[in-house]
């Protein structure tokens, strides 16, 4: 169902310059074949910004594909102030995909995720949102992220059980985060849901950005949450120039391979890449050009990540 690479769309391109960026980015994409965008109700700055960016977009560019896109959004984050705007709560699921869909001006998405457990809320309450939401016709399929192993399997039987069974799971999982290969992989495999991994190029980490310094442009100068220069430590860096080298020797980037590596023999539905230049799509999309690794490769590759 879903391309190999997959787009997320996570920040506010406001203005006319950022704007475009983000529309020649989309456009890119979609003509490398990656059909999937994902977002959150919460993606911004402000909330909600991302969805309406790209609701912009698909009205001025691919209004036309719209049954050859695979549209998804997510709530379970802090969306509004008051009791009903954050969490798991029936009432914030539904509320918070009643928005999304008008900000983005669709009649449905094809994957509404719950984007984190609720520790507040009752699982059954949050899945029944869930299976409600399709049966609305406000969502063809349902999914999870950042559910551990153990949630994951309750929120998969109650799913089954209400007749609305767990498309996908969408959680962070790349060279650098491999908690996922512990439990929860395995968990997916065994009941044929479907995973997606975010952060595959550990927030830019696995890429050619940092091998150097930081540079004056990227994320981590620029005051991110989400990447700040303490992440940026000497032993990634190091482990980070090695896969390099072993990248250049296999004929590709350093982003290519962490995300081939991912992908190899099956073990993903698809990875999920962020992006801020168009450079970097084009980049991106060339990792299904090598799934295959050697034993030896493989070898290398595990020894540098110890």
């Amino acid at each position: 169902m879903l391309p190999a690479v997959s787009l997320g769309l996570w920040h506010n391109f406001g203005g006319v310059t950022l704007f475009e960026n983000s529309r020649a980015m989309v456009r890119k994409a979609f003509d490398l074949g990656i059909t999937h965008f994902d977002l959150a109700n919460n993606y911004g700055p402000p909330p909600g910004a991302a969805e309406e960016t790209f609701g912009r977009i698909l009205r001025q560019d691919l209004h036309g594909y719209r049954d050859e896109l695979v549209i998804s959004t997510k709530a379970g984050y802090e969306m509004w102030p008051g009791p009903y705007g954050n969490w798991g709560s029936k009432k914030y699921l539904v509320a918070s995909l009643d928005q999304s869909l008008k900000r983005m001006g669709l009649e449905y998405v094809d994957i509404f995720y719950h984007h984190r457990p609720d520790p507040g809320t009752p699982l059954e309450e949050t899945m029944g949102a869930l299976d409600l939401l399709v049966r609305q016709g406000k969502a063809l399929y349902v999914g999870l992220s950042n559910y551990d192993a153990s949630q994951t399997k309750a929120a998969i039987s109650i799913l089954r059980q209400l007749g609305t069974p767990c498309l996908i799971h969408q959680m962070s999982y790349s060279m650098f985060n491999r908690q996922p290969e512990a439990g929860l992989l395995p968990l997916l495999q065994e009941e044929g849901v479907g995973s997606i991994a975010f952060s595959p190029l550990a927030k830019g980490l696995l890429t050619d950005r940092y091998l150097h310094g930081i540079p004056a442009d990227s994320r981590a100068a620029g005051g991110s949450i989400f990447l700040q220069p303490q992440d940026i430590t000497a032993e990634k860096v190091e482990k980070a120039r090695s896969l390099n080298e072993l990248a250049a020797a296999r004929g590709q980037s350093l982003a290519q391979m962490a995300l081939a590596w991912l992908l190899r023999e099956g073990r993903l539905t698809s990875v999920l890449i962020g992006a801020s230049k168009v450079s970097q799509i084009e980049d991106c999309a060339g990792a299904i050009k090598r799934l295959d690794f050697s034993a030896e490769e493989v070898a290398r590759i595990e020894e540098i990540l110890k």
